[in-house]
């Protein structure tokens, strides 16, 4: 029995390597996984690569269209109203024209067919009737405004100085009208509205506020500024550029070569400007070839540099 029991547990201890067989076999299970790892980390690059070029072509792509909006609004701003103001000044002269004569109120006619519709065309015939007992000839035309109404289409703001002539009495007549014109896109024009009374821009009752001399400037340097400037002024009409160095930087004022005769400086206001000077008047000189006074206005930046002042704006 003893020796039976024995061999029994030999048996149990020999079975022991089979279960660490088993555990080795289980160890080795997760290298397994390792060619996952690998394909993961694959598709992530692939993922972070595609982000990186997507945002790269976005922000190219934004640029560009901005750059080419940016060119339409400056292509939009350029406008050449000279054709049309052209047109207009030459049609405003035919059309407040005429003359007593049948002859000349065809002629006439036929020369508004040249700016109008046909429907205006026909309107305008009866404007003026045979028996008119008044002549008129154009003074002077004056173009005040052009608005752009849409792409193809402006209204333009005129004055008109007529002459007018009935019997042996003669007056001046100055109105103000609008028209608008049609420009198709091989620029021919033509008035699409008859000119319709309107009102010319007139004098402002602004009033600029009055300038003070700085209290802070003594009468020492405004007589030295004043005596420097009278000096300058003298020689400024007939001033060579090499003269005018002396007295003048970065060409703040430019040669002229006038025979002007220097009279005097008129109420100049000075105003400090850290250690600069701040300069305004007005000049008087006499024009020796047209005998009228001159009088510009002047706004001069001096700074003094040693003993000796200069115009640096």
């Amino acid at each position: 029995m003893n020796q039976m029991i024995i061999k029994i547990e030999r048996k149990e201890k020999t079975k022991k390597p089979k279960k660490s067989k088993k555990t080795s076999k289980q160890r080795k299970v997760p290298t397994i996984k390792v060619g996952t790892h690998k394909k993961l980390t694959f598709v992530l690059w692939v993922l972070l690569i595609g982000s990186v070029g997507f945002g790269i072509y976005k922000n190219f792509t934004a640029i560009d269209t901005h750059t080419v909006h940016e060119t339409e609004i400056i292509e939009q701003q350029i406008v050449d109203t000279n054709q049309v103001e052209s047109f207009v000044k030459s049609f405003a002269k035919d059309y407040f024209s005429w003359h007593q004569s049948q002859e000349a109120i065809d002629k006439r006619n036929e020369k508004l067919t040249h700016y109008f519709t046909e429907e205006l065309q026909a309107l305008n015939e009866e404007m003026i009737r045979k028996d008119i007992p008044t002549s008129s000839s154009v003074n002077d035309i004056q173009v005040w405004q052009v608005s752009q109404v849409n792409e193809n289409t402006f209204e333009i703001l005129f004055s008109v100085e007529q002459v007018i002539t009935e019997d042996k009495d003669k007056k001046t007549v100055s109105s103000s009208f609008h028209v608008v014109v049609h420009v198709d896109k091989a620029e021919n024009m033509v008035i699409i509205k008859n000119p319709t009374m309107s009102k010319k821009p007139q004098k402002s009752d602004y009033q600029p506020k009055q300038l003070e001399s700085d209290s802070t400037i003594d009468t020492e340097m405004t007589d030295d500024i004043n005596s420097f400037l009278e000096t300058f002024f003298q020689l400024y009409p007939t001033a060579t550029e090499k003269e005018l160095a002396y007295y003048v930087s970065n060409r703040a004022l430019p040669v002229i070569h006038k025979e002007y005769v220097f009279e005097e400086l008129v109420n100049p206001i000075y105003t400090r400007k850290d250690n600069q000077i701040i300069v305004n008047m007005t000049v008087k000189y006499l024009d020796q070839e047209t005998k009228a006074t001159q009088i510009p206005q002047f706004e001069l930046l001096l700074e003094k540099n040693g003993d000796n002042w200069k115009i640096v704006n």
